[in-house]
């Protein structure tokens, strides 16, 4: 049984924002700013809100007699006495007979064209932490998207105008970073779980020290980027944001009208058709905030009775990775064509190549996981260099023209989920049962 350490550093990064957070709120009332510590506020309790009702709705409390554990969720210590309970859990493993134990049969990674099927007993106990472990993932890319992705922006926003950066808003900026990475880091191990559900996934610390550096220059240079095309063009950010959000929020939607599918009723047996409408529109609008600031490596599919996507598509990364990569080089060229005297003491062509080379080397790293540090890369229909070979098109099928005639069209092969590599298990995005095991790991 595995030491829950992520539900720890869920913890420890929620509780240490929220104080960080009311800190600063303080420092902004004793100055006057009451603009400034009523965004602080909005953007740390609304996604405290969040979080508190994904795990009451997770671990089904409302349909159990726990008044002690509601109360706290009320007062905003949910996650707190979670993590206790999953170390209680955790310390209390192996002291007494367990009454049940479940048998799961799961695929190693194929080794010599092969893949052999092993049985696990999984306990009782260890069950509940698998259960605590999707719930506070869940809650971490909620934290980080809908929270702490704003607050870092809004923090850096009043640095570029007050020029200056106090202990406290440092503080804030610097653990906001964090939370953010580990969401979208829980997001990337998510996507992987659902896509190999039926396989044996085994992490390696390389993996997550790519997915780190990646998603630390992606998220970095994005929030940069919009911040100081908004310190010089205040009324036309709000179009770009507006833009961003309904594209990614609505291109669902459109997927699923056009598909002519029947309306999911899978997410949950208790909810009404009214409340899985509810769901469904938080999960596109929680989908298009981690969009707004990264690739999201978890992709909806509401036409799909798992609500998510299980393919990868490299032109689908490309396509979002390019277009992205266009939209902050306007934004940075429109900053450097109207910026002011705010931003006489810096180097502006060498800021606006940081940046260039900031996402350049998250798009780096980003193929170097694929190609070397992804767990499942022996399934992948495409390995990174391959993908890289897809989405060149026709320069792509001139420079490999000759090879392409004795061996096929590589460029052209659209990665799709082969019978050895498909999952066999639900793996769904909102149900409580299935989605623990795919939406848990543990860094």
């Amino acid at each position: 049984m595995r030491l829950p350490s992520s539900v720890l550093v869920s913890v420890s990064l929620f509780t240490a924002e929220t104080t960080a957070a009311l800190y600063l709120s303080t420092t902004y009332r004793s100055a006057g700013d009451k603009i400034w510590q009523g965004f602080t506020l909005l953007f740390t309790l609304l996604p405290s809100v969040l979080v508190q009702l994904t795990l009451i709705f997770i671990h089904r409390d409302l349909s159990r007699d726990r008044p002690l554990v509601l109360l706290l969720h009320i007062l905003q210590l949910g996650p707190i006495i979670r993590c206790l309970e999953a170390f209680c859990i955790y310390g209390s493993a192996g002291t007494f007979e367990e009454p049940y134990v479940t048998i799961t049969r799961r695929k190693q990674m194929p080794r010599g064209g092969r893949s052999e099927e092993v049985e696990q007993e999984v306990g009782q106990a260890e069950g509940k932490l698998i259960t605590h472990r999707a719930a506070f993932a869940r809650s971490s890319v909620i934290q980080a998207f809908l929270g702490s992705a704003p607050q870092l922006t809004l923090q850096l926003y009043i640095c570029v105008l007050q020029q200056g950066v106090s202990i406290g808003r440092g503080t804030l900026m610097v653990i906001s970073l964090l939370s953010i990475v580990y969401g979208a880091l829980r997001c990337n191990i998510l996507a992987i779980k659902i896509r190999y559900d039926d396989y044996e996934v085994d992490v390696r610390p390389g993996a997550y020290l790519c997915i780190f550096l990646w998603r630390s220059f992606e998220i970095a240079t994005r929030v940069t980027v919009l911040v100081l095309f908004s310190s010089v063009l205040q009324i036309w950010v709000l179009p770009v944001v507006l833009v961003n959000f309904l594209l990614f929020t609505l291109h669902p939607w459109a997927l699923f009208w056009r598909s002519g599918s029947p309306f999911p009723e899978n997410i949950e047996k208790t909810l009404t058709r009214v409340g899985t409408t509810m769901v469904l529109a938080l999960l596109t609008f929680l989908y298009a905030g981690i969009n707004m600031f990264c690739w999201s490596a978890v992709q909806l599919r509401l036409c799909d009775p798992d609500l998510i996507d299980k393919t990868h598509s490299w032109r689908r990364v490309a396509g979002y990775y390019g277009l992205r990569f266009l939209e902050n080089g306007a934004l940075t060229l429109l900053w450097h064509a109207y910026q002011t005297d705010v931003y006489r003491a810096v180097d502006e062509p060498v800021l606006a190549l940081l940046l260039l080379v900031g996402y350049s080397a998250a798009i780096f790293f980003m193929l170097m996981f694929y190609q070397f540090c992804h767990p499942c890369r022996r399934l992948l229909s495409a390995s990174a260099s391959q993908g890289a070979c897809e989405c060149c098109g026709s320069s792509c099928l001139l420079l490999h023209g000759h090879h392409a005639a004795q061996v096929g069209p590589v460029c052209d092969k659209q990665p799709h989920l082969t019978d050895a590599d498909s999952p066999e298990g639900d793996g769904t995005y909102a149900t409580n049962g299935d989605l623990s095991q795919s939406f848990s790991s543990n860094p």
